[in-house]
């Protein structure tokens, strides 16, 4: 037996699931132009750019202003009008643009349905204000209450429930928020209905979606224990980067979680964008270090462009984002022949914050002489938690094998990426890297 050591290298390209996400665009499209907020401004400054279809006048000169790094998750928030512009009546081929759209860009989708946001042609559909009362925002308010009226959950969750029928099975769909009352479905003014309604919303998308994954708020305490009966919940948080939110609002809540992240996800939206974080001076190292503790797999800058000097941080942050798998080591036979079971032992550690949430298959190659063997390994990345993890690889050769020399290579295959990267110095051959030779006599 052979063993092929390794050193640690940071992966060529962004990994699918983890890491920065486009918001309401897809990848490799415009940015937003950074925004100023304006503390006499209680309106939102980001109203034209939070539904989609963004508005025709927003300012998209992102990329004249800052960076932003590659994504493989594209987020996505479209209004309840969109979806059902008239009673009973869906757009159904509206969100299938949207869901081809993020197909093309090889990116995964996760989105959101909103009963409304902030403005006044962001609000519920036309249809429902004729049946109950629906408030408008206040004069120089930033947000807008949603309808009290029974009805108004009653009818939003039917339309949650006709999505989930028709998408729920689409591959690219990859995680679907919780919309709760309030602006953008974030739980604003959640105290003006029942608990018992609110409990009725998790239950009601747990059963529209039971296969895509679904993120809940982590709102009000009762609701995340309500919530964690679901094992298979993840949650996430829309305000990271504000000082009261990331060391006060956050914490306990996250603790209440407990150990939720080992097998659903953790996503993040920033409060404001990263441009504005650094002008109001919050200290960004101690945000990624608390996101890293708290098992952050991915995060929504919203699209908005990032401060140069910030990259070389940011780079850290998303090597450490999600899974981000190195290898340590393989060990393996040097000779064998045709019809004997070879077997392997692939050391890793996965040096990321968080496991990989899909069972995707861990394949071993066996090329040479013109010809390649492929053998599907029974392990389940899934159980791959941060720290060193051991698997023991086998394969039969075929009896008809050639003799020669062959390389022994290994890759993690996903439908949703062309490469599964390690983060390893080993050589690369397309979605498979090269970990030993075996010569077959």
């Amino acid at each position: 037996m052979k063993t092929r050591r390794f050193e640690y290298r940071v992966e060529e390209g962004q990994n699918p699931y983890i890491g920065f996400m486009s918001f309401q665009h897809f990848r490799g499209e415009k940015l937003y132009s950074d925004i100023v907020v304006k503390p006499e401004n209680k309106l939102t400054e980001t109203e034209r750019v939070e539904c989609y279809p963004v508005s025709a006048d927003a300012e998209e000169n992102g990329r004249e202003e800052g960076w932003y790094p590659d994504n493989t998750v594209a987020y996505i928030r479209v209004l309840w009008k969109e979806f059902e512009p008239e009673q009973n009546v869906y757009n159904y081929d509206f969100i299938q643009s949207i869901i081809d759209e993020a197909k093309a860009h090889k990116q995964t989708l996760i989105f959101r349905l909103m009963a409304h946001s902030t403005r006044a042609e962001d609000d519920v559909p036309e249809w429902l204000k004729k049946l109950i009362p629906c408030p408008e925002r206040p004069p120089m308010s930033r947000l807008k209450d949603s309808p009290t009226d029974p009805l108004f959950m009653e009818l939003f969750l039917k339309a949650i429930t006709a999505f989930g029928k028709r998408f729920d099975s689409d591959p690219w769909l990859d995680a679907v928020d919780i919309s709760l009352p309030g602006a953008w479905g974030e739980g604003h003014q959640l105290e003006l209905f029942p608990e018992n309604l609110l409990e009725t919303v998790v239950d009601t998308y747990a059963e529209a979606f039971p296969t895509t994954q679904l993120l809940t708020q982590l709102s009000r305490p009762n609701l995340v224990e309500y919530a964690k009966k679901y094992t298979n919940l993840g949650w996430r948080g829309d305000g990271l980067g504000e000082p009261t939110h990331t060391t006060k609002y956050y914490p306990p809540r996250i603790e209440q979680m407990g150990e939720q992240w080992k097998v659903a996800p953790v996503s993040f939206e920033s409060y404001w964008w990263m441009c504005e974080w650094q002008r109001k001076g919050w200290d960004f190292d101690s945000i990624v270090e608390k996101t890293l503790e708290w098992h952050l797999s991915s995060f929504n800058p919203k699209s908005i462009p990032i401060p140069y000097e910030w990259k070389e941080k940011c780079e850290y942050w998303i090597s450490r984002m999600g899974y981000h798998y190195a290898i340590d080591s393989v060990t393996f036979p040097e000779t064998a022949r045709a019809d004997d079971e070879i077997k392997l032992t692939l050391e890793l550690d996965n040096v990321g914050c968080a496991p990989c949430y899909k069972p995707l298959p861990l394949i071993l190659r066996i090329v040479g002489n013109g010809k390649c063997y492929e053998f599907v390994q029974d392990c389940d990345i899934r159980a791959w938690l941060p720290g060193k993890h051991t698997e023991g690889l086998t394969a039969r050769l075929p009896i008809d094998i050639e003799a020669g020399e062959y390389t022994l290579e290994i890759g993690i295959v996903s439908p949703h990426a062309d490469v599964v990267y390690f983060a390893t110095d080993a050589k690369r051959n397309g979605g498979f890297y090269e970990v030993g030779k075996i010569t077959v006599k």
